[in-house]
């Protein structure tokens, strides 16, 4: 495809060309881009500006109606751009497919939040006074997303931010903006104005400074190190932010958790999607009685795994997405075991039926809480496995570790599975379940340093996306 930056209801090349390659398939150019120059970038957030009192004005009906419109072009379409999705970013077709219709329920769910009550009425202390709380939109929104999932996260933000009356400059990943562009023709043919929404590509620190400097809030998902960055520069001109970082999420399984059902959750949680989710599975806590049964049957399921084309239709995992992070992939085994860790299954290059990104799930076992493999987020297909005493031990390994975006526990008594959730310093926690595989009801997001700022998703949304104002009126004595 050749993809546009889209700047006030225009589509515009940039100044540097650039390609994409498919992952599966190196040797397959999939897109043609264009990044922007500074100028272009600039005049993205004036568009932005200058269309954001209308849009905030626009009858909440037709606003409502757009967003709707828009969920609707998702699911008619997403074949079409889970295809493109899965060419470019490396996921199974039928997780590229899922990731688009999930993109959809965003559009859905934010076009119910348009209408539904957006203030709060209070009596008043002093006789002939009311109180109101309102909320309204925060302005001018900046949008910058990841490669692992360029059609999903891009949706959440986007329809939030519009559902509240605010307008948005997004900047996707250089490696998978395929799916932004799709996106962006979609909110073009739904009827949106020009100006309230528009894609930029471009270089990640020149192009996001611009947008920190010029919007009222950013919202931002990456690696922690990069959140740092963009943190001390919203600073300088205190934009609101709301910052969805890195994570290295713990799995505790006790002596008493159903085997079956802890391999698979542990199994799903570390290596499906290439492991290349945020809320990932990437430190296996195992209890002593269960640990060496636990790890046997692990290392049979990552054998098991079909790895290959993303279009295959029996792939199971599909290619690490580019060449950056499957080459940190590769160098993250050999650290580890470097430290002492044995590599129990995987953790090498595959070929495939094509020249591309392939890697077999691994697993490292006899690993210690301290080493770096369980405090050095990896985001790749690596699950590295803790042998503790008890659960107590396994609650310290668990806390262990400077992220805090999401944990999980395995087990059948339930006094023990909420003694973890209490304990669990991580932003969510799965109890029986996989540390990944969100809903988008509901707030996502982790404490201090893999978030910061307001949640993200479901009723959280609106902390962010607005901003609350109180007035007081005096209507008289009646």
């Amino acid at each position: 495809m050749k993809g546009q930056n889209y700047i006030d209801g225009r589509w515009i090349d940039g100044e540097v060309p650039f390609e994409t390659v498919n992952p599966s398939d190196l040797d397959e150019v999939v897109g043609t881009y264009s990044k922007v120059g500074e100028a272009q970038i600039r005049e993205a957030m004036a568009a932005a500006r200058r269309a954001q009192p209308g849009w905030a004005a626009f009858n909440m009906q037709a606003r409502s109606d757009i967003l709707r419109k828009v969920g609707d072009l998702l699911i008619e379409r997403s074949r079409e751009i889970g295809t493109l999705l899965a060419r470019e970013e490396g996921k199974t077709l039928a997780d590229a497919i899922g990731e688009t219709v999930r993109s959809a329920q965003c559009f859905h769910y934010s076009a119910g939040d348009v209408l539904r009550a957006q203030g709060e009425w209070y009596n008043s202390m002093r006789d002939g006074f009311n109180v109101m709380v309102t909320r309204e939109p925060v302005g001018v929104v900046a949008a910058i997303t990841p490669w692992n999932f360029p059609i999903a996260l891009p949706s959440a933000k986007i329809a939030a931010a519009l559902s509240y009356g605010n307008t948005v400059v997004l900047k996707p990943s250089s490696y998978v903006p395929g799916s932004a562009v799709m996106l962006a023709r979609l909110l073009e043919e739904a009827g949106l104005p020009a100006g309230v929404f528009n894609l930029v590509m471009g270089d990640g620190r020149a192009a996001g400074n611009i947008m920190i400097d010029e919007a009222d809030a950013l919202t931002f998902t990456g690696g922690t190190a990069t959140g740092r960055v963009v943190l001390a520069r919203a600073a300088e001109t205190m934009t609101k932010c709301q910052l969805e970082l890195g994570g290295k999420n713990a799995l505790v399984v006790l002596d008493d958790a159903d085997l079956d059902q802890a391999v698979e959750i542990a199994s799903n949680g570390a290596w499906i999607q290439t492991g290349q989710r945020c809320t990932g599975t990437e430190r296996i806590i195992v209890t002593k009685g269960i640990h060496d049964a636990f790890v046997e049957r692990m290392i049979k399921k990552a054998g098991s795994y079909k790895v290959g084309h993303a279009l295959d239709a029996d792939t199971q995992i599909g290619p690490v997405s580019n060449v950056q992070q499957f080459n940190e992939n590769l160098q993250f085994v050999k650290d580890a075991q470097g430290e002492g860790a044995e590599l129990a299954a995987g953790g090498v290059a595959v070929e495939g039926r094509t020249r591309g990104l392939f890697m077999a799930p691994a697993l490292l076992v006899n690993t210690k809480t301290e080493w770096r493999c369980n405090q050095h987020e990896s985001f790749g297909p690596i699950a590295a496995v803790v042998r503790v005493e008890d659960l107590d031990e396994a609650i310290h390994s668990a806390n262990h570790c400077e992220y805090k975006l999401s944990s999980g526990i395995a087990t059948t008594n339930l006094k023990s599975a909420e003694r973890f959730r209490k304990a669990s310093q991580a932003g969510m926690v799965m109890v029986n379940a996989p540390t990944a595989g969100l809903e988008y009801h509901v707030p996502l997001g982790g404490r201090s340093p893999s978030g910061y700022g307001p949640r993200e998703s479901g009723s959280a949304a609106a902390e962010f996306f607005t901003e609350s104002k109180t007035s007081y009126i005096n209507h008289g004595a009646l």
